[in-house]
């Protein structure tokens, strides 16, 4: 079956997530190509430090994705604000915990799954009312490739993007026939804070790492910017892909969990090594 496009540029959007990251990047990308866009946040001062980057229409909302009558509410307000169809809805908030099973804090995960799950819930349940009034648009809802397969040390993250994939594909073929259409993001390794902002009360690891080190960590093997993030979900979007994957990890991880499903971890460890020692070289050099 043809896939249908979905154009974006000079067409209103809304993003969540839109402080820092790939959501400001989105905004930005969105934003030069002429759209009017809808940003929320729960950090104030930065969601109007990317406001301030953009150079079209833009109306902007402090909003915890928690908070399912707050999402309605910011639905009413994108709607009057409208003056063109909405074109998409970028679900992208999130937020991260690092811990074994065996040491998990149920407050963290639970804080987490509201925020990765719930927040995409939510916002899917509040602006889809729009897109099925206007019979289009597509939501574009931010899961990872731990939504792909399961990581060590990730279990409250990897169980809030898988559940985040199930709700889309379920949505999707909910809205067969229709005009509005729904999308799965699966991004890799992005340089954004999101392990600066995680939680971890301890390293899952046991290798005494303080909290900056387990981020050093992690951005060490990142391979995608926020801004060439942006850029492939936005033409993922457009040439109508149901599901986006994100940076070259993206696909590497993606072909491991089809291949070997059950035993991909081993791969995965050993180019995580070679990442981190490429970059250490790197840095000497």
């Amino acid at each position: 079956m043809p896939r249908t496009p979905r154009p974006l540029s000079g067409r209103p959007v809304m993003i969540t997530g839109a402080a820092s990251g790939i959501g400001r990047s989105l905004a930005q990308l969105l934003s030069r190509n002429g759209s009017p866009v809808a940003i929320a946040d729960i950090d104030q001062i930065r969601l109007k430090e990317t406001a301030s980057t953009l150079t079209g229409p833009v109306l902007t909302r402090v909003l915890d994705v928690r908070d399912a009558a707050d999402q309605l509410a910011f639905a009413d307000e994108v709607r009057g604000w409208l003056t063109a169809p909405l074109a998409a809805v970028f679900n992208n908030a999130g937020v991260a915990v690092s811990s074994s099973v065996l040491d998990a804090v149920p407050e963290d995960d639970e804080w987490l799954r509201q925020i990765n799950f719930d927040g995409v819930v939510n916002g899917t349940r509040a602006f889809l009312p729009i897109l099925v009034e206007q019979d289009y648009g597509v939501i574009v809802n931010t899961s990872s490739v731990f939504g792909l397969l399961g990581m060590p040390y990730e279990s409250a993250y990897c169980a809030s993007k898988f559940a985040v994939r199930g709700f889309t594909d379920a949505l999707r073929q909910e809205l067969r026939g229709t005009g509005v259409s729904a999308v799965n993001v699966h991004p890799g390794g992005i340089r954004t804070n999101i392990a600066r902002n995680a939680r971890a009360r301890t390293d899952p690891e046991g290798r005494g790492r303080t909290h900056e080190q387990m981020a050093a960590d992690f951005e060490a093997i990142t391979l995608t910017t926020p801004e060439k993030a942006a850029e492939s979900i936005c033409r993922g979007v457009e040439h109508g892909k149901s599901r986006i994957l994100v940076g070259p990890d993206a696909y590497l991880l993606d072909l491991l969990a089809r291949v070997t499903p059950t035993h991909y971890y081993g791969v995965v460890a050993l180019v995580e090594r070679l990442l981190r020692t490429r970059n250490t070289t790197g840095a000497k050099a």
